[in-house]
Parts: C-alpha cells; structure tokens; sequence
C-alpha cells in the first residue's frame, strides 16, 4: 500500500464531517462540544483505503484530516493541511462558494497545494439548479490551481456521487507523486494525549524521512530529548514511520504540556532529529499575497505594512513575529517581496518551507510564505549580497543547485557535511549537485570541505603574497611560519580544518611546507649582505673544531651574529645539539657516524668511551648524547650506550 494524506477544506457547514463519515463510516467529530455545537472545532481523523480500477498502481492508503470550516477556527484548519497530497475542497450546493471557501483556496494555494477534488455538497436540496450550482463553482475556480480539479456531486442523504468521488480521489492520488525519504524525519505534532499504562502519545504526518521504533529524538523549537517507545498507522502497530504516513508515536521521557510540565510537548512541536540542527528566530523569506484578494471587500486586502505584527502558521505550529519588507514598502493584493520574520521566539524551520500570514487578531489571511534561510542575519538582510543570494533562490525556490551556490557564495567555505541541514532536500540530492556544480567549476570540493571557487582562488593569490612578502623581506629564512600565515587569514580559516586544507592545496602547487613553515618551491635561502660577515664568521668557528665549538653565547654575541646563526640552523647547516651548543652539519654528521661505527664493534660504552674515541669534551658528549637518546639513534641503560631502535 501506498500511504497518502487527504484533507478537507471548505465554508462551515457545507458538509466536509459528513462526506468524510459516509466515505469512510468513521466520524471525525469525537469532542462532546463538536456533537453539541454541530460543528468541527478540531483536527478530525479518519481512513480508508482506495484503489484506483484503471490505473496501473498499488492500493492507496489514504490518511485522512478533516477540518474545522468556520471563521474562528482557520488556525486549526491550517494545522491540518501542511503535508498533504490532496485536498477535498468541499462546496454545498444550496450555500455556493463562501468565505472560508475562498479563504481555505487561497491557503491551499500559497501552502503549494497543486492537486485538489471537489465535492458539490447537499446536491439533493437543488434539484435542478445542480448544473448552475457546479458552473458557479467553476467559475470560481477558473482562476486557481485547481481550476480542472474534478468536481464530483454528491449528497450523504441519498449516497448519491459517494463511489464517483471514491473513484474521482483514487484517480488523482494515483497522480501524485510519493512523498519522499529526504533522511530528515519531521513530525508536526498535531495531537497529543495520554494512554494509561502506555504515557505520551504524540500524532502527525510524517514527511522528509523515516522514524523507527527505540529511535532517539528530539522535539523542537525546546530541544527536547527523547525516545521513541512505538510507532502506529491508523491503530496499527509498526516498526517504521515512512513519510506520508499518519503517525501515532509513544513517546518516552517526555510529558504532554501543562503548567505542571511547561517543557513538555504540544500542538505545534516537530518531532525530529537533533541532527538537522536547532531552531531560530529569525527567517529570510519571500512573502506574495493573492491576486484573489483584490476582487473582494474582506479586510484581508488592505494594503500589509512594513513591520506589521502577525501570526506566521507553519506545520501544525502557528507564532508570533514582525514582518520586515525589503525597501520597506507597503505589499498590495497580487505582490510579493523579500522579506524577514522576526519571532518573539525560536522556531524550527526548513529552507523550503511554505508558511500562512494571518493578521495579529487571527481574522483574516492576509499572505503566504516562502523560507529562503531558516537561520536569518537581523544585522545584514538587507546589504546587497544576501538581497542577491535571497532572490536567487525565491526565483528559483526549489533548485537545490541554487540554493546550494547562494550559501557557498555567502558562506564561502563549509564543511560538506553541513551544507543544506535544515533544507528540504537529501543527503543524495546535495551530493549530486554539488558535484554539477564543481564541474562546473563554480565549487571546489575536499574531502570534508567545499569552497567558493573564485573565493578560493582569491584567498590562495592572498596566501602567496604573503609568502612572497616574507621571501622578499627576509630571504634567510626558510619561508613563512604556517603560524604567522594563520593569523594573516584567521577571518577566512577560522573553520576547523580549512588551514590545513589551503595549505595541503598549496602545497599541490607552487609552494611546499617544510616543517613549520611555508616556501616557494624554487625558494633559496640566502643571507642578505648585511649578514654575510657574520655568516663567514659563524662557519668559520664551527669549522675550526667541529667537535669543540665554542658556546652559543660566544659564538652569537650580537644581533648580527645570532641572525646568520639562526640561518645557518633553518637551512641546516648547523644542527641545535642543546641550548647552548651548537655543530656544524659536517660535526654533526661525523660525530654521529663514528659514534655509530664504535657502538657497531663494542655493542655498549659509556660516555667516557664515546668522548675519548671522539676526541671531545664531557661538555659536548653528554648533550649529544642526549639528543641522540630523544631520537632514538642510541638507547641508554644505566651509563651505558647501546644503538637505539631507530638506527
């Protein structure tokens, strides 16, 4: 079975409890208050399985949310249609098209809501006026997107159209694409309530992803920890929740909300993943409003305002914010504009989110609503590269190419692992077009990181000036410190591992690391010739007694003298045996040569040994030694020296 959800939609009383009773023998409306108002005042839940007899497809489970129609009660109404795959748009015959008729479309419609069936209600009290009925309605539809739904009559009294409405919703749910498995589970929770022996129990539609039994999870916008006892579809126990699906959740370590657990969990959470990030309470977004609205005399087309305080309604979660319009101007009927929801508290949303603009007082629908960034920048919304990265994307609000290139484009450097979390697109899809856009030579991509590539290319010409800056000013030494080349491009490398990366990338090219220090390749060291006296007189007594130097203190006396030292040890042609001493690399190499060849013959000798067959001094025996010791090249034991493991 295929699973799909269905929701109701239409004026108050026109029918939409009772089509759903009849077509399912379920009645939605299980509050007392509903059975004694008549009305739907909450989310109502049924099911029902359809077929489609001339389409090639499986059996359809069809998961069913009914609404409330009346006026106070849109905000409910709105819970309920945020992942649906179809609407029942419902119309009574002898009332014709309404309010919340028109209200309710226009919901559908800037929620995305593309395919739609409608059903002509109480089509037994017309009589023969059925075909005018079903034109005005027509007519009314001739410019929306379901403006070739079927429109199916029917009356629950006589049974009349039931099997052809069956049929007519099959049809178009066979049509509709499966919801997919992005591998980011989201639950609106929109029912929550506590069975005995069992404890909490959260319901929703489940979309994005999979949730599976002894899952851990988290409910946002708290961050709430906790974990998934059991899972059912339509009172039905099972070990995995798959997008589309309606889904009850028992959930452990967690309270339904009360003043006694003012952290628990309500009407409005996403039961999620802690791994698609946190909430934020600020969103870049596209805001458009209905040309509909302006054939109408409802409140709803009054011109919205630049920092308007509204009701923003997103899944099952409705929340207060102020809208700021880019260029802070007033938005008519048929406009859209970029925009920033500014929340009185965090929420928890996805790039590529719809959304419902209600007026503060929850009257009127005044607008819809496109996320462009979940995690909006208060401070810098309005320069002009995030106005560019932003209208990139709402021109093309669901290229996960685009989207990807804005954030690198603005970001420049991100880890790949990170990029796009909180977006309504998979793990898969990114990798794809990550890859479409490095061959397209827009994205470099490493093995954890992706980067800009013109940002790149900029940041690597500001990394070899700085070396050749460092050449220029100081051609003694071996190459810039990767220390100092850090701190230089610290604003730019500040994520952990990007160092480490540009340098690798250099190191491909023009340039190599040698230690802790960074060169040109055709670099070679030399003394200025300022130094070049002091570099003489350095050699020279190095050379004299290659064994008995003097002291370093003797040897650099003045600041001259320890500059063409300190060049003699970055080029190797001295080698730091201990604070104070100093050889030459010739010393060096034929003290630690013969010191190897006596070992070889002996197996073992003390220092005294080593100094005499040497003909050195305890003082530069003991520390040479000692570095030898350090480096593994001999191994002592006692006051005997034996060949080290590393020989």
């Amino acid at each position: 079975m295929r699973h799909v959800i269905l929701a109701t939609a239409g004026h108050v009383d026109h029918g939409k409890s009772a089509l759903v009773k009849a077509l399912t023998s379920t009645d939605p409306d299980r509050l007392p208050e509903e059975k004694a108002r008549g009305i739907t005042i909450d989310l109502g839940f049924a099911h029902m399985d359809l077929s489609a007899p001339d389409e090639p497809l499986p059996g359809l489970s069809v998961g069913i949310v009914d609404v409330p129609g009346h006026e106070d009660f849109v905000k409910t109404m709105v819970a309920g249609v945020g992942s649906i795959d179809l609407a029942l748009l419902v119309v009574a015959a002898d009332d014709g098209w309404m309010p919340q008729t028109e209200e309710h479309l226009q919901i559908l419609d800037y929620l995305g809501v593309t395919r739609a069936v409608v059903a002509l209600t109480k089509s037994d009290l017309v009589g023969n006026n059925e075909f005018e009925a079903a034109a005005a309605v027509r007519e009314q539809l001739r410019h929306s997107p379901f403006a070739q739904a079927p429109l199916v009559p029917t009356s629950v009294v006589t049974g009349r159209g039931l099997d052809e409405l069956k049929t007519a919703l099959a049809r178009a749910l066979a049509h509709t694409e499966a919801q997919p498995d992005l591998g980011k589970p989201r639950l609106p929770v929109d029912r929550v309530f506590t069975l005995r022996g069992i404890g909490t129990v959260v319901t929703g539609t489940l979309t994005g992803g999979r949730l599976t039994r002894g899952q851990a999870a988290v409910l946002q916008p708290g961050g709430v920890p906790c974990r998934i006892r059991s899972l059912q579809n339509h009172r039905t126990e099972i070990e995995t929740g798959e997008p589309g699906m309606r889904t009850a959740v028992n959930l452990a370590d967690v309270e339904p909300r009360s003043d006694a657990h003012p952290e628990g969990v309500g009407r409005g959470d996403v039961l999620t993943l802690s791994a698609l990030g946190g909430p934020s309470a600020t969103a870049d977004v596209w805001i458009q409003r209905s040309s509909r609205l302006a054939a109408g005399a409802s409140p709803a087309a009054r011109p919205l305002k630049d920092r308007t305080r509204v009701r923003i309604h997103f899944g099952s979660a409705n929340a207060a914010a102020t809208l700021f319009f880019q260029g802070g101007r007033d938005l008519l009927a048929g406009q859209s504009v970029l925009a920033q929801a500014r929340f009185e508290s965090p929420v928890f949303m996805m790039l590529g989110d719809r959304f419902i603009v209600r007026d503060w007082s929850e009257q009127v629908t005044l607008a819809g609503g496109l996320v462009l960034d979940p995690d909006g920048d208060r401070k810098r919304w309005q320069a002009k590269p995030r106005v560019a990265l932003l209208e990139a994307r709402a021109s093309a609000p669901a290229d996960i190419g685009v989207w990807l290139a804005t954030q690198l484009e603005r970001d420049r450097l991100v880890r790949r692992d990170a990029l796009l979390k909180k977006a309504r697109c998979s793990d898969v899809e990114v990798a794809a077009a990550l890859g479409r856009l490095a061959q397209d030579g827009a994205v470099i991509l490493f093995d954890e990181l992706a980067v800009h590539a013109s940002w790149w290319a900029d940041l690597k010409r500001r990394a070899a000036e700085r070396i050749n800056l460092e050449h220029r000013a100081r051609p003694e030494r071996l190459g810039l410190a990767l220390s100092e080349l850090a701190a230089a491009l610290e604003d730019d490398v500040s994520l952990p591992g990007a160092f480490e990366v540009l340098v690798a990338d250099l190191a491909e090219g023009e340039f190599r690391q040698v230690g802790t220090v960074i060169q040109r390749r055709t670099h070679r060291p030399d003394l200025p010739q300022r130094l070049k006296a002091a570099g003489a007189f350095v050699r020279q007594a190095l050379a004299e007694k290659p064994l008995e130097p003097p002291s370093r203190k003797h040897l650099a006396s003045d600041q001259p003298l320890q500059q063409a030292l300190q060049f003699l040890l970055d080029t190797g042609q001295a080698v730091e045996i201990s604070a104070d001493i100093v050889l030459s690399a010739e010393g060096y190499a034929d003290a630690l040569a013969r010191i190897k060849a006596h070992l070889q013959r002996t197996g073992a000798a003390t220092v005294s040994d080593l100094r005499q067959a040497l003909g050195s001094s305890r003082r530069i025996m003991v520390p040479l030694l000692e570095k030898l010791d350090r480096e593994g090249v001999t191994l002592r034991q006692g006051d005997l020296r034996r060949l080290g493991p590393r020989v």
